[in-house]
């Protein structure tokens, strides 16, 4: 096989498909667009004509022999994996798969509490066991960061039947754990190593960047091609190592998904690959370049901190993403959702999120200078127009859970609806959470306390979005009856 990476097998095989003028009896029922000409007009004559079903000239996703499959192999030589799958239904879904591929009910599975809530979503699907190492905390940022090397350690050494080992690479803020030495640790206790690389895709092909999952060994890695790496919203990358089999990997994601892979989401998977693979180099040195100037005229405002490697420690915090662009707000008397808002509402300028005490903008690919010239003069005007004391601000993002039940257990228990602000000393049936991160302040299975409670009201009240709960309005909370 061809491993040239200037190749885009998928949308060679489409370009080919759309020259053959097939008449088509087949699904999806708009037919190229023609059955719905809204549609058309919004999305585009050529989008909808690529818009297509599998079919022998195009392979099929559930089990690809042809364009599919190399398209696979030239991913799994871009990114250094011995295979790479392609994943229509976003990190989540990989992320997923890669738990309930090593992972059966009743397995433990050593994991920082500071996940996205779709690990968490794996072991109720799984009926798997965490084991939370609660990540490093940092004092002047008030954010959760890394795995210290030694919490690693002390929960594999208490928990030596434990199946695997799950990282984030980096997380929302850019914070990354010592993945070598965590990865090697793992190993040597005969555990896999599962890498949550939602926010790293940029690691694989960038220079001076910390290390990725495949880099270091990892048995599988989760990528996000679709947020630093340039492909459509929902598409992503499944990477295994050696170690994994890939039979059996595929029929893990063939439990939970689409039998009608998009050939939007796989062309513009190709596409970006190609596009890194062969550029990659430039563009994240490009982006690095231009976070760094950004996070050097934003500390000259005043009031704002924007955090870089002078944060890292050699432990919990053992490197940085010098991509991204965090932003600590506190300090001006605003919690990051209300610049989060102000930005959005009042200068038109929309950024990933914002927290308690901090916001994130998204420098990848796609940026221009001029827009970061405009962040930065938004950032210093809302100083100037809304800056207040600190004074009583929450200065912490993430609490300690009390872990009573394993997820999947407390997620079908009997259970019962209290109002919120009654439900102290109950056991959660289902998540709390500000989206995005997305990170979970409360699981199935945790014990409510008066602090997440009043953690909870306070986000509630600058605006967060929540999310998680069957009570849209946040407003009452299930919880397990009787407990």
């Amino acid at each position: 096989m061809n491993h040239s990476q200037d190749r885009a097998p998928i949308v060679e095989a489409l370009e080919r498909f759309k020259r053959m003028r097939v008449v088509p009896f087949d699904v999806p029922g708009h037919k190229r667009g023609r059955g719905n000409r809204e549609l058309t007009d919004f999305l585009g004559e050529k989008c909808l004509s690529v818009d297509v079903n599998s079919m022998k000239p195009l392979d099929n996703l559930c089990h690809p022999v042809s364009v599919i499959h190399e398209g696979e192999v030239l991913a799994a030589h871009a990114f250094g994996a011995a295979h790479a799958f392609f994943m229509v239904g976003g990190t989540t879904s990989s992320v997923q798969s890669m738990v309930l591929s090593v992972c059966g009910r009743g397995d433990k599975i050593i994991m920082p509490r500071n996940v996205h809530r779709s690990a968490i979503n794996a072991l109720v699907l799984s009926g798997a066991v965490p084991v939370y190492v609660n990540p490093g905390t940092s004092r002047r940022l008030g954010i959760p960061l890394g795995m210290a090397v030694a919490d690693v350690e002390r929960a594999i050494r208490e928990h030596p039947e434990a199946k695997a080992v799950l990282i984030n690479n980096p997380t929302y803020y850019g914070v990354c754990s010592d993945l070598r030495a965590i990865c090697d640790l793992a190993h040597a206790h005969g555990m896999k190593v599962l890498v949550d690389e939602a926010h790293g895709t940029h690691f694989y092909f960038g220079e001076g960047l910390p290390p990725s999952g495949m880099a270091v060994g990892a048995d599988m890695a989760a990528v996000s091609m679709h947020k630093s790496g340039g492909s459509l919203t929902q598409s992503s990358f499944l990477l295994i190592g050696p170690s994994m089999n890939e039979g059996h990997v595929r029929q893990i994601i063939n439990l939970t998904q689409t039998t009608s892979g998009s050939y939007l989401l796989m062309s513009s998977l190709d596409l970006s690959r190609r596009n890194l693979a062969l550029h990659g180099k430039e563009i994240f040195r490009r982006v690095c370049e231009m976070s760094q100037y950004a996070r050097e005229e934003i500390n000259k405002i005043g009031g704002y901190y924007a955090f870089g490697e002078e944060c890292v420690d050699g432990d919990a915090f053992f490197a940085f993403d010098t991509t991204k662009l965090s932003i600590h707000t506190r300090d001006i008397g605003l919690a990051g959702i209300e610049v989060y808002d102000l930005l959005r509402d009042d200068y038109d300028i929309q950024i990933e999120f914002g927290d308690i005490g901090n916001i994130l903008a998204y420098v990848s690919v796609g940026d221009r200078e001029k827009d970061l010239e405009r962040l930065i003069a938004a950032l210093a005007e809302i100083r100037r127009l809304h800056a207040g004391s600190p004074v009583g601000m929450l200065d912490h993002e993430y609490i300690d859970p009390q872990v009573e039940l394993p997820p999947q257990e407390a997620f079908y228990a009997d259970k019962v609806s209290l109002p919120i602000e009654e439900s102290a000393g109950y056991i959660c049936s289902e998540f709390v959470m500000c989206y995005p991160p997305g990170i979970p302040i409360l699981a199935p299975g945790e014990r409510i306390t008066r602090e997440i409670l009043d953690y909870i009201a306070y986000a509630k009240d600058k605006g967060c979005f929540m999310t998680g709960t069957q009570d849209i309005n946040i407003e009452h909370i299930n919880v397990i009856k009787g407990a």
